[in-house]
Order: structure tokens, then C-alpha cells, then sequence
């Protein structure tokens, strides 16, 4: 009997929402994610498990329609970003992205490190330009509640460090939070293979043979540190913005919230 093979994945979903604690939980299951990964920090103290190749390649597409700013002047205007940033950046569902022919080889080059794991939030906004050069891959879209999400958004822009000059509020943040997943709904999730989880899902392990399953892979369930979970639940969250909740829980086939 021919043995599948493993699937490649990519892990799309807004920062702060769990993305992190997938890719650490796939991490030792044998996947490429990267020559240069992100080194941990407060932020995450267990790691991003994000390449800095794959965040360039990202942050040069998005550079395209994204108004840049000056990286000395510390006075940002809410509509622009620096380098690095777009994880946070403000890109209007049905925005084209155009991809220059040596981003394109790059692109090809790293996903032909088989079998490859990648992880940005910001593949939310540029899935379309990278499937050309996938295979055989899964697409995993983690997902939180919106009003922790965004706090936790909001706190990282308030301790300043690499975000230095930026200032989202509450409504900002649900703002980018609601973005991105609504590029995943509308644009994305109709092509290919996709599994949407909730962070809970991951955090008790619920979701492990489901992620075995689609990935033909045997996953630990030993990275979860149940002392890390720190972000508060506050803040009114807009009916539209629950009405993208709602329709990532049923599409994750999670009962509840948080």
C-alpha cells in the first residue's frame, strides 16, 4: 500500500490570534519554516516561528499598495506603515497585488523546500500571488476572539520597541482583525484545502487529530504553556465584527466563546 505523502501548510490569521502557538505545536513534526526564524521575545516567549525571508517577501508585495512612511520621522499617520509593519497594514478587501518576476523565483525557490510550514499574518492579504508556487499544501487559518485579539494589538503598539511611532486603538485593531479575515472568507478559503481553528482549539489539543489528518503527519501536543495566556477580554465589539466571529466558529466547528 503507497503511503501518503505529507501535506505542506501555510498559517494565515491576524497577530495576536494563535498563529504562533500552531506553528510551535508543528514545529517539531519535521516541517521547513525557514532559514532565519524570528527570535522569541515578550511578546512571544516560546517564539513566532516566522521566517524572516518569507515576512520580507510579504512586506515587499504589500509595499506595493500600502502608503510607505519615513523611518525617522516618529509621527505616524494612521494610513501608512514602515518596513515591518504590514502585519498591520489597512488593505481593502479586492486590493491587486502585483508580483514582479524576481519576488516570483523567490517565491518558488522557498517553497520547493519540501515539506515546508510557513506562518505570516500577512498571507491573509497576499495568498493569491503565492499559490501559483504551491503544492500539495494545506491552508491553516487560526483565529480568536476579535476583542482580545485587538487588545492584545493594541498593547504591543503601546510597549513601542520595533512598533516605535505606532498607534492603533481598540477600533483600529478590530479593524485590521476584521481585514484580514474577511480576505480569508471572501477571497481565499473557495480555493483549496483549508482547516479554521480557534486558538481554544489548539490550546486543549482538540484540534490535533483533525491537523493530523488533513497534514498526513503525527503532531505532539506538548509546546501549550497554559501560563503564557495573559490577554483580557474588553472593549464593544461592532455586530459586523461578530458576524466575521460567528462565521470563522462555525467554519472551525467550535461551539462557543472564549
Amino acid at each position: 500500500m503507497k503511503t501518503e505523502t505529507r501535506k505542506n501548510c501555510l498559517i494565515l490569521g491576524s497577530g495576536r490570534s494563535g498563529t504562533s502557538l500552531l506553528a510551535g505545536t508543528l514545529y517539531r513534526a519535521g516541517y521547513y519554516m525557514g532559514k532565519d526564524l524570528l527570535p522569541a521575545n515578550k511578546d512571544n516567549p516560546k517564539g513566532f516561528f516566522e521566517a524572516r525571508e518569507v515576512n520580507a517577501i510579504n512586506e515587499t508585495l504589500l509595499s506595493e499598495v500600502t502608503r510607505s512612511h519615513p523611518t525617522d520621522n516618529t509621527a505616524v499617520p494612521p494610513d501608512s506603515v514602515r518596513w515591518g509593519w504590514r502585519w498591520l497594514a489597512d488593505v481593502p478587501v479586492g486590493t491587486h497585488i502585483p508580483c514582479s518576476r524576481p519576488v516570483a523565483r523567490h517565491i518558488e525557490a522557498l517553497t520547493g523546500n519540501i515539506p515546508f510550514c510557513f506562518k505570516d499574518p500577512r498571507f491573509c492579504y497576499t495568498l493569491q500571488v503565492w499559490l501559483p508556487s504551491l503544492s500539495n499544501c494545506v491552508f491553516l487559518c487560526v483565529f480568536r476572539d476579535p476583542a482580545h485579539t485587538a487588545n492584545s494589538i493594541v498593547k504591543v503598539c503601546e510597549r513601542g520597541e520595533y512598533l516605535h511611532g505606532l498607534k492603533l486603538s481598540f477600533d483600529e485593531a478590530l479593524q485590521r482583525w476584521t481585514l484580514m479575515y474577511r480576505h480569508v472568507l471572501d477571497v481565499h478559503r473557495h480555493q483549496g484545502d483549508w482547516l479554521f481553528l480557534h486558538y481554544r482549539q489548539i490550546f486543549d489539543g482538540s484540534a490535533i487529530p483533525r491537523l493530523e489528518k488533513i497534514l498526513n503527519t503525527a503532531i505532539k501536543h506538548d509546546f501549550v504553556d497554559a501560563t503564557l495566556e495573559r490577554s483580557v477580554h474588553n472593549g464593544l465589539v461592532p455586530a459586523e465584527v461578530m458576524a466575521v466571529y460567528r462565521e470563522l466558529c462555525d467554519l472551525a466547528q467550535y461551539p462557543g466563546d472564549e
